[in-house]
């Protein structure tokens, strides 16, 4: 049951200014203006912004542009350049800017943080609660909030914390139907226009979980650490059942139907990646040297994962007999995960350089990878059609499982390659599949 400040809220639709409009900024305007909300997203590059007038969305997430174009429709979401256009009346300004990690240390990088706080002060024009959307380091709402007393002694505003916890390629279905919302507020005031705001997701007994400020912003690093471990540790088990006969695939399945542990979050793969668990891990840990109370789980997940993708690369080169020089190499995704265009992070970032560098030709297939990894993979020979990528490989590795290499034409794709090996690093296929199709070697992760 939700807790803690929400009884007695009535129907209300607020104002609402979102700054940014990346992932995360996008996806919560879009959605919170579904909830009945006026939403205006505001973001400093014209060209995106233009394009969003023009209903086309920016990024790759299914249902994002029906529902972007229904909530424009309905005269409930607008976009701007202007924050002072934005934050016009709003009752709520949320701020949802990139924490990339920084690049030496590692800690999350808050100038984007600190900036739009700044830009908010001058733009306040009665009391709202500003809203930290983005993943930042315990201590940051405080810093924010700092910053906007000293820009404007006279500002009447509260802070409050509000991690997002969607998942690329589900974040609707996130945004609308969560495990839970997080809200670090102080104020019964703050806390008032908060439960306002999630008001048709209290209606509907979806968790509602109000703490201080600090629990919030920890609650979401801790959160994505653990999820983190939970995948280093089953790419680790990975790694032992290899040397033992053992199929992970099984021990997986015996450990995650204990209901203490779950099932999610264990399938061994080339390692994780993506816009959250590397920079979130790499800033828990951080945070935790900073203290001096060092977070040594988290530590060692990060090593693992390094290792679990360079032993990627060694698995690829073992199946062409420790040499790739020379031969053309078919890749099947290059995103993190299926469902998105977010290369950040990917395995393939690590696994594709070390294989060209090794002296590879490769060729990869991603259903929404191209925009992105053609600068990030230079080299790279980009195709569209799995079946004519594969032609004359010596190699087929499968880097993303997409729903479209979930059922290719095996036997067609073997018959096409001139020595037919498959290196299965999603543990969509089986060996015995592989061989019947007319694989002469095959490759998973544990198995």
């Amino acid at each position: 049951m939700p807790s803690g400040h929400l009884k007695n809220i009535g129907p209300s639709q607020l104002k609402i200014a979102i700054i940014g409009t990346g992932y995360v900024g996008l996806v919560s305007g879009v959605c919170l203006s579904d909830f009945g909300h006026d939403v205006a997203c505001v973001d400093k590059d014209e060209t995106k912004i233009a394009r969003l007038k023009a209903g086309e969305v920016p990024i790759y997430e299914p249902g994002l542009d029906a529902l972007l174009s229904r909530n424009v429709a309905a005269g409930r979401l607008s976009f701007t350049t202007q924050i002072a256009e934005a934050m016009a009346g709003a009752e709520a300004v949320f701020i949802a800017v990139g924490t990339p990690s920084r690049r030496g240390d590692g800690h999350a990088d808050l100038s984007f943080v600190f900036a739009a706080a700044e830009e908010v002060a001058a733009a306040l024009d009665g009391y709202a609660v500003v809203v930290t959307k983005s993943t930042v380091p315990v201590g940051t709402n405080r810093k924010l909030a700092d910053i906007i007393r000293k820009a404007r002694p006279d500002a009447d505003f509260d802070v409050a914390s509000n991690p997002e916890f969607l998942r690329e390629g589900a974040a609707i279905e996130d945004f609308m139907r969560p495990d839970r919302v997080v809200i670090g507020a102080e104020t019964d005031r703050a806390k008032e226009v908060m439960t306002q705001i999630y008001r048709p997701l209290y209606l509907r007994d979806f968790p509602i979980v109000c703490t201080g400020l600090e629990s919030a912003e920890l609650i979401k690093y801790a959160a994505n650490a653990f999820l983190a471990t939970k995948i280093s540790f089953i790419n680790e088990i990975a790694a032992l059942c290899e040397r033992v006969g053992a199929d992970v695939k099984a021990v997986a399945n015996g450990m995650g139907l204990d209901g203490r542990i779950g099932s999610k979050f264990l399938h061994a793969g080339p390692g994780y990646g993506g816009s959250c668990f590397p920079k979130d891990t790499l800033a828990l840990a951080r945070i935790g040297q900073e203290l001096a109370v060092p977070q040594r789980i988290t530590e060692t997940v990060i090593a693992v994962n390094d290792g679990v993708k360079r032993r990627m690369v060694q698995k690829a080169q073992d199946l062409c007999g420790g040499i790739v020089a020379g031969r053309k190499i078919t890749v099947l995704g290059a995103t993190f995960k299926p469902n998105t265009d977010d290369m950040r992070e990917s395995p393939s970032l690590t696994i594709v350089p070390s294989l060209i560098g090794a002296g590879a030709q490769v060729h990869i297939v991603d259903p929404q990878g191209r925009r992105e990894g053609e600068s990030l993979l230079p080299g790279v020979i980009w195709e569209d059609d799995p079946y004519s990528a594969a032609a004359e490989s010596e190699l087929l590795i499968v880097l993303t499982e997409w729903n479209e290499f979930r059922a290719l034409d095996l036997k067609r794709i073997a018959q096409g390659m001139r020595t037919p090996r498959l290196a299965d690093f999603r543990n969509i296929y089986d060996r015995k599949t592989a061989t019947d199709a007319g694989f002469v070697a095959y490759d998973g992760v544990g198995r």
